[in-house]
């Protein structure tokens, strides 16, 4: 599996993103997907992740109510909308693809290169 992340940018606070992430070389319709993020000097974090059918999502505290993850299986791809963007919110965005069970751990099988956003105060 090959992951592409996309959709990074430079916003204003309050702003809006939406990363995109498509999967190549082999469908991901059976695998669950997640995000994740490293800011500088950080570990990389839990931001969120779905089920395979997306009937199952889940996300850290601090993306909650701002932030939605969704996929579509036909185009294999999973994307994540980002709105009322903060500064702290500033990180490379990483997709990340498991073919086991829906965890926050970064233990995913595949990761894509991950997408830069950057949110100005």
């Amino acid at each position: 599996v090959q992951l592409q992340a996309s959709g990074g940018g430079l916003v204003q606070a309050g702003g809006s993103l939406r990363l995109s992430c498509a999967a190549s070389k082999r469908t991901v319709s059976n695998y669950v997907m997640g995000w994740f993020r490293q800011a500088p000097g950080k570990e990389r974090e839990f931001v969120a992740a779905i089920s395979w059918t997306g009937g199952s999502t889940n996300y850290a505290d601090f993306v909650k109510g701002r932030f939605t993850i969704s996929r579509d299986n036909a185009k294999n791809t999973v994307y994540l909308q980002m709105n009322s963007l903060k500064p702290e919110d500033t990180a490379v965005y990483y997709c990340a693809a498991n073919p086991r069970e829906l965890v926050r751990a970064p233990t995913y099988d595949y990761w894509g290169q991950g997408t830069q956003v950057t949110v100005s105060s």
